[in-house]
């Protein structure tokens, strides 16, 4: 199929356009009003003190929360031995993102032998407490489509179960702090291929670098097959990584289908 041309999927029925316009978040205003005409100029000095003095009383002090080591979050891990009792120790878990999260976006789990493993929960996710939401979700559920897959038949787990403060990059240690939880979770679904979305679980799970191994398929110790392509949110923007991700994709239906 590398022959094949974006029309040419088009003409085959596979149409992952998002047409919906992007939705602008309006700039924040200044915390600081106008001064009055007659008013000298503030300082840079006076904004920097006033903008302490607000922002020092609108924002509540946080307590810190307490360390937990890793090996104890393996130990807490290792003890479900079925995916509703892994839901809600995950539900429960004091992880360091969880405050300043709206929800905790918990594994997804469908009928068949394909696992997606995607990155940081969108703020779509968040809002609505479901995994790959708006628009990001709209297209992946096109691609599952595509090869015949749908979100009953596909299994969804996130590299965190919270939105990181802005949508950034999580620190290694709050990867680390919910990777046990990850790793149980593909234990107990048992997939026969795992779809890695996007650079960040590429790297955790395969340690490999996205642009160099896209579709390339990975063994990992325990016999399952990873597959690394472009995150939905990528094609959004280009467009024309699709016919890379849609050869990926039939690789990926081709492996499901000697398996069965």
């Amino acid at each position: 199929m590398s022959d094949f041309n974006l029309r040419d999927l088009e003409l085959a029925g596979i149409r992952w356009e998002i047409t919906d316009e992007p939705i602008m978040t309006p700039h924040t205003q200044s915390v600081i009003p106008d001064a009055p005409v007659t008013s000298p100029r503030p300082t840079a000095a006076t904004i920097v003190a006033e903008i302490g003095r607000v922002a020092a009383s609108v924002v509540p002090a946080v307590a810190p929360m307490q360390t937990m080591s890793i090996d104890t979050v393996r130990a807490m891990a290792a003890r479900p031995t079925d995916i509703a009792t892994l839901n809600r120790m995950i539900g429960e878990f004091n992880h360091p993102l969880r405050p300043t999260a709206t929800n905790t976006i918990l594994p997804h789990v469908g009928q068949g032998r394909l696992l997606i493993l995607t990155d940081v929960p969108s703020a779509d996710d968040d809002a609505s407490g479901n995994i790959l939401s708006g628009a990001t979700g709209e297209l992946m559920d096109k691609m599952l489509n595509a090869i015949g897959e749908s979100r009953n038949t596909v299994s969804i787990v996130p590299m965190v179960f919270w939105r990181t403060p802005g949508g950034r990059t999580p620190s290694q240690n709050e990867l680390d702090m919910a990777r046990p939880f990850v790793d149980k979770a593909i234990e107990l679904i048992k997939p026969r291929v795992i779809l890695t979305l996007g650079t960040l679980p590429a790297a955790q799970m395969m340690n490999v670098n996205l642009a160099k191994s896209h579709g390339v398929p990975v063994k990992l110790e325990n016999g399952t097959t990873c597959v690394p392509i472009f995150h939905p949110n990528y094609l959004i923007l280009k467009p024309t990584a699709k016919r890379d991700v849609w050869n990926a994709l039939q690789n990926v239906q081709n492996i499901l289908k000697t398996a069965e």
